[in-house]
């Protein structure tokens, strides 16, 4: 099971969000005590006023070279765990994201 799903509308992927944190960055996919997949990311901004939500949005599109505007945070506004929609992604995101996060057993 992997943090991210095909969907007809995009790539639905689940975030664990950690705001506030010394370092930027994406730690990889781990697993929730429910059994969820998520992939688990830094940011340093505080949870204010969105502010967290768009450093994520803002270091996925830099790290994996997408527009901003092709990522939609869909659930979890105020919530740790997150749901983002990545439209426009083809087959080579998914393949990138297999190779570089993969999922925990």
């Amino acid at each position: 099971m992997t943090a991210w799903q095909q969907t007809p509308e995009g790539l639905r992927l689940s975030v664990r969000l950690q705001p506030g944190a010394r370092s930027l960055g994406i730690e990889g996919v781990e697993r929730l005590a429910d059994g969820r997949a998520v992939l688990k990311v830094k940011v340093t901004a505080a949870p204010e006023s969105g502010k967290a939500n768009a450093a994520l949005i803002a270091l996925l599109a830099k790290e994996w070279k997408l527009r901003k505007s092709d990522l939609e945070l869909i659930a979890g506004q105020k919530a740790r765990n997150k749901t983002l929609l990545l439209r426009d992604c083809g087959t080579e995101l998914q393949e990138m994201l297999a190779a570089r996060y993969p999922s925990t057993g």
